[in-house]
């Protein structure tokens, strides 16, 4: 079959579309892939930057969607299903894949492989950053950086789905400002001085959630943009600098600084993947959240869709078609 491999721990340029065998099928699900997402932890891992570093050399890749070829007796999902899975962290930017029971998921028909590979991560995320560690309430408000990017897009059709009154886009450019409204941003200011656009957007009050995953020296206006209760939720820090913080900030204004960390609490959490999911399927199968509509990049160019993380040219979710 063929691959997207990484061979040297030099960057993007160092995917190489490859012909390997087909991995075995181990009692997991056997998966003839369609298409394939592209997140940031696919960058770091060409670089070797990443906390989970695969022996060299490794397939990219842990989205994927396509159809079922086999699976074992008991999993949800059966041969001929169109699904959407996780593997762990590599392997899913292939013609076959394999992923474990508990990782498959019915794709809903009104979903096409390319959106349903631009689902898994970034909707997952969002979804658990903001029902279980940020407590969205309905008629609340939230703002998010990084707007234009992965993140920011299922931010922006996520949370009116899920009861937000106002979804405020902070972009770094008027081209990423279109991006942000056509995902369904109720406003867009421009990361230079939006601290203040943001006061006088919601009369001083501030927001009530922060979803941020840029990190770096936004940090602090951030958290000065919140309303009294107000939870800014750290998703990751693609712009490069780990931001600190000065807790008196916490205790003045009563707000919080919430860590998501969605992997990490899908493994320590038995059932709350799949929880997240049936939720997610739900809202798309009702149409109150959008199908995502994501950069699709033919499987000859994976490494430029790897490089768009990396350099931050990528507006919205990116994904690999692997067959048509």
């Amino acid at each position: 079959m063929r691959a997207i491999r990484v061979t040297e721990l030099s960057g993007p340029e160092s995917v190489q579309v490859v012909e390997i065998d087909e991995p075995a099928a181990e009692g997991g699900v056997v998966v003839d892939v369609y298409a394939a997402g592209v997140a940031f932890p696919d960058a770091l891992l060409t670089r070797g930057l990443y906390q989970y570093k695969p022996e060299l050399p490794f397939t990219l890749g842990a989205e994927v969607a396509g159809v079922v070829r086999s699976a074992p007796e008991g999993a949800a999902v059966k041969a001929g299903d169109r699904v959407v899975g996780l593997t762990l962290i590599a392997g899913a930017m292939a013609e076959t894949a394999v992923l474990t029971p508990e990782r498959a998921f019915p794709l809903p028909d009104n979903v096409s492989f390319e959106a349903g590979a631009g689902l898994l991560f970034n909707d997952l995320t969002v979804y658990f950053a903001l029902t279980e560690r940020g407590r969205l309430a309905k008629g609340e408000s939230v703002l998010v950086h990084g707007a234009a990017g992965g993140i920011g897009t299922s931010t922006l059709r996520l949370a009116p789905a899920l009861g937000a009154s106002r979804v405020i886009a902070v972009v770094s450019t008027e081209d990423k400002a279109e991006v942000a409204r056509a995902a369904g941003a109720t406003d867009v200011v421009l990361v230079d001085g939006f601290k203040d656009a943001v006061a006088e957007l919601t009369s001083g009050k501030g927001v009530d959630i922060v979803m941020d995953p840029v990190g770096g020296d936004r940090f602090t206006d951030s958290l000065r943009s919140l309303a009294p209760g107000g939870r800014l939720l750290v998703v990751g820090f693609t712009g490069g600098e780990i931001p600190t913080v000065k807790v008196n900030r916490l205790l003045l204004n009563n707000i919080d600084v919430v860590g998501v960390g969605w992997g990490a609490w899908t493994m320590t959490h038995p059932g709350a993947l799949a929880q997240e999911w049936d939720g997610l399927a739900a809202l798309l199968t009702s149409g109150q959240l959008a199908v995502p509509q994501p950069e699709v990049y033919p499987f000859e160019e994976a490494a430029a869709a790897v490089a768009s993380l990396e350099n931050r040219t990528a507006k919205g979710k990116v994904v690999v078609r692997v067959r048509d």
